[in-house]
């Protein structure tokens, strides 16, 4: 087990620091030294886990889907609420995770034709594809709202404000582009009821990852507390 864990760690560290050398470089400036000098470990150990630079690439880049979203808590938060939070809180990560980083630049970077680079926007296009029809079912959405292409809208307006973001002041103003963003995509979306109480307020991101993780604690709590309690408690 604790070889296990070594390896796990070893990985991670290896696509941490190859994620940051990404963001600085870009993936054709990008050396196999370079990683291997950032994350500390010889060449064997990165090769035991990455076969070659594209396929750390693509790890770095897959890692960007990896994240646990925030569920909307019953009872308290709307599912358009959500729908917002994944790029709020996704604006907050882009400042403060360079994993998140380096995936985003090997996403959106006009580079070699031999790196798949397709894989978030399919997989964040699906994830707000399911909030939306999840929303509409509960009446949150307005009748004529197809969530496919209202996912694929929204998906593809956030890559380019990051991108623009990115170009203008390396990101310092991407939660105003995103607050914005929202500000006139959600009324052509939610019902007004569900608009109004929106949440788009500076600093939201933080809000709602804190929220998340909070969330978080109180079910790893309770599952704690069953696998505690007496047999034939409950």
């Amino acid at each position: 087990m604790a070889k296990q864990d070594r390896a796990i760690r070893t990985r991670q560290s290896i696509l941490e620091a190859a994620a940051v050398v990404f963001d600085e470089r870009g993936y054709d400036a990008a050396t196999i030294t370079e990683i291997l000098t950032r994350a500390e470990v010889t060449k064997g150990a990165l090769y035991f886990h990455f076969a070659s630079k594209e396929e750390l690439a693509l790890a770095v880049i897959d890692a960007q889907m990896m994240t646990d979203l925030p569920a909307a808590e019953p009872g308290r938060a709307s599912k358009m609420q959500e729908l917002v939070d994944m790029g709020m809180i996704f604006a907050h990560r882009l400042l403060v995770d360079p994993l998140l980083r380096g995936s985003v630049r090997l996403t959106l970077e006009h580079g070699s034709t031999n790196l798949n680079r397709s894989g978030p926007f399919h997989g964040w296009t699906e994830v707000h594809t399911r909030v939306l029809a999840e929303g509409k079912e509960r009446g949150e959405v307005l009748p004529h709202v197809v969530p496919a292409d209202t996912a694929e809208l929204i998906v593809g307006a956030y890559a380019g404000i990051n991108t623009m973001s990115q170009a203008i002041n390396n990101r310092a103003d991407l939660e105003r582009r995103a607050t914005i963003l929202y500000e006139h995509v959600m009324p052509s979306v939610a019902v007004p009821s569900v608009l109004a109480r929106l949440d788009l307020a500076p600093g939201r991101g933080a809000r709602a990852l804190a929220e998340a993780e909070r969330q978080r604690l109180r079910a790893a709590g309770a599952e704690g507390a069953l696998e505690a309690a007496p047999a034939g408690v409950g």
